[in-house]
């Protein structure tokens, strides 16, 4: 385990703990019905996602939705998170991309099970935030970098997986190129409004993609992804 929470949730009010632990205690029980991988399940125990979440919305931080967190962004649902990290298929000694870095929370669940994450976000202030939430939660092997010119980090690629926390009207051919042979990458595909989670592995320079069901992001911007003329945010 790589992972290592100290001290609390952070700053701002929080509900009493035992309200808080029913609450996770649901959301956990919803999620066991989705996703078999026990890895998995014992991240999603381990993060404590109210910590991700702005102070105002603690209390909501365990139901199962998408709450905002800021700048057009928003901490992306327990349940999509979770099969999104079942996807991504980790055994502990892969490096992992995330593209999208929001709150952090996804990135500290990749980190529980991956040995190396990097996340990379377009939002400065977004970008600042969660670097100060995993640093408080001890999570040592997660670097939060400025998204540049071309979507990902292609310096430091190849990847064994990648999770887009964005939707792409398409698969980015930026995003295939920095994916390692055999690599996973988890990305929702389709119109603004409605997407399709995929699931793409590659094999040598082929390609194989599954549908992992209908969902709803917030739209990628720039390369790669929708454009930035039309509003919205990654």
């Amino acid at each position: 385990m790589r992972l290592r929470l100290r001290g609390g949730n952070g700053a701002g009010p929080a509900p009493p703990r035992d309200s808080r632990d029913r609450a996770e205690a649901r959301m956990l029980r919803l999620i066991r019905r989705h996703v078999r991988d026990r890895r998995v399940l014992d991240a999603m125990r381990a993060v404590p996602r109210d910590a991700f979440v702005p102070p105002g919305l603690r209390h909501q931080a365990f139901e199962d939705g998408a709450l905002p967190i800021g700048r057009g962004q928003t901490i992306s649902q327990p349940l999509i998170v979770a099969m999104m990290t079942e996807a991504a298929a980790l055994d502990g000694d892969e490096r992992v991309l995330e593209v999208g870095t929001g709150s952090g929370y996804q990135a500290a669940v990749l980190a529980y099970l991956a040995r190396e994450v990097v996340t990379v976000e377009r939002v400065g202030a977004l970008r600042r935030g969660a670097r100060a939430t995993l640093r408080r939660l001890g999570v040592h092997n997660a670097r939060c970098l400025s998204a540049g010119p071309v979507l990902g980090a292609p310096g430091d690629g190849p990847f064994d997986a990648i999770v887009v926390t964005a939707a792409a009207p398409e698969v980015p051919e930026a995003l295939v190129r920095q994916l390692a042979d055999r690599g996973r990458l988890v990305i929702p595909v389709g119109r603004r409004t409605q997407q399709e989670l995929l699931l793409v592995t590659r094999r040598g320079e082929r390609l194989r993609r599954r549908s992992l069901g209908g969902c709803r992001f917030v739209p990628l911007l720039g390369p790669g992804g929708f454009s930035e003329e039309d509003g919205g945010s990654s």
